[in-house]
């Protein structure tokens, strides 16, 4: 929260986000067709943070795309896109066909992309990460067609893009609020990305700066970035710097779900962002970790982090909307079982509508709900929902 994020912006200058800010404690501060996946009982393999090659997700298994008893309904714009006339097709039938070179072309090469791999679940692991070009959309879709799983193979993050990274090309001189690349991920699962050790950022399967990101029918598995750290965080994704402070919608998608698929980083085994809205549909949180310990700005002799075990949020005007979706059995080592919701600036809010936190393990600082930590000021709106 007391770091900043400095980016070089297309004119030279720096722009500083979401300082973030201090806590009061001191110590921390209708649904879219589908699901991703088959659906199979929890089972064995390796515990949060990597799952070992051979694992039921490489097989396609794990639990299902999204919470099954999330009912809210999808606004128009956080439906899953029309893939019926992709731009590619990764795969002429074949597993054989759909490898990672290809993978990483098509997604350099934007537009709409869907798989042809044959008819059965098939794991293409990632000899590099695949980055989005930002001068290949405005719009940008990736469709595994419920069979597809991107795997980092525990060494690297699966997908990449940033509006204000040179090297993936500047189209506007405000990059930091530029309205493209407007990406979708859907129907696919995210197994074993690690940008461990890769930057100070996280984002262990997915990260997204700039644009709009919009994630469907999607699961997330055993996907990590640092352990320790005091504000970096998203072993599922990580995003900054949405257009216009839209939200990101992640809808019916899975992040963990089940013991031995949880994802782990430093804070928010989940989803981590600064300055971002999220608004999460119909979706599912289970068995992630925040690892680090010590909070932010960290106490001292200690690395610091730990905080978020679900959901990390940090910066100023934001708004975090829960709908149909479910938090459980996420652990944390400092603050937020659940959800840690840090508004530097007293502005944001959070919204949850008929949804379920429960049996989320560790923390402390929960000033108005158990297993969310928040400024005892900041705006929480409860309908039709048991937080316990």
């Amino acid at each position: 929260m007391r770091r900043s994020l400095e980016l070089t912006l297309c004119l030279s200058v720096a722009a500083v986000l979401g300082a973030c800010g201090d806590d009061e404690r001191g110590g921390g501060e209708t649904t879219g067709a589908g699901g991703a996946g088959a659906a199979s009982a929890s089972g064995g393999g390796a515990g949060s943070g990597g799952a070992t090659p051979g694992s039921p997700a490489h097989a396609g298994g794990g639990p299902a795309a999204g919470n099954p008893d999330g009912s809210c309904a999808v606004p128009a714009e956080a439906q899953a896109a029309d893939t019926s006339s992709p731009t590619t097709v990764i795969g002429d039938g074949t597993p054989e066909s759909c490898t990672s070179e290809a993978v990483v072309a098509a997604v350099a090469g934007g537009g709409v992309i869907a798989f042809d791999c044959g008819p059965d679940p098939i794991t293409i692991t990632l000899e590099e990460t695949a980055k989005i070009f930002n001068d290949t959309g405005p719009e940008i879709v990736i469709d595994g067609g419920g069979l597809v799983t991107l795997s980092g193979g525990g060494a690297r993050r699966i997908l990449y893009m940033n509006t204000c990274d040179e090297a993936q090309v500047w189209t506007t001189p405000s990059c930091d609020n530029q309205d493209h690349p407007r990406l979708t991920v859907q129907n696919l699962t995210f197994i074993e990305g690690d940008s461990t050790g890769d930057d100070d950022e996280g984002g262990g399967a997915i990260f997204a700066q700039g644009g709009r990101l919009k994630v469907v029918n999607s699961r997330f598995f055993n996907n990590a970035c640092d352990p320790t750290g005091p504000d970096l965080g998203g072993a599922g994704i990580r995003a900054f710097m949405q257009y216009e402070g839209l939200p990101v919608y992640v809808v019916n998608s899975t992040f963990g779900g089940a013991e031995g698929y949880g994802n782990a980083c430093a804070n928010g085994g989940g989803i981590s962002s600064i300055g971002v809205s999220w608004t999460v549909i119909n979706s599912l949180f289970s068995h992630n970790r925040a690892l680090g310990n010590g909070g932010n700005p960290a106490e001292a002799g200690t690395p610091g982090g730990g905080s978020g075990g679900a959901i990390y949020n940090d910066g100023d005007t934001m708004t975090l909307t829960l709908c149909g979706t479910r938090i459980e059995r996420n652990e944390v080592n400092a603050h937020g079982s659940a959800i840690f919701f840090v508004s530097n600036d007293h502005t944001g809010n959070i919204v949850i509508d008929r949804s379920v936190i429960t049996g989320n393990v560790g923390g402390s600082w929960y000033p108005t709900y158990p297993q969310i930590s928040n400024h005892d000021d900041t705006p929480i709106s409860v309908t039709d929902s048991t937080i316990e």
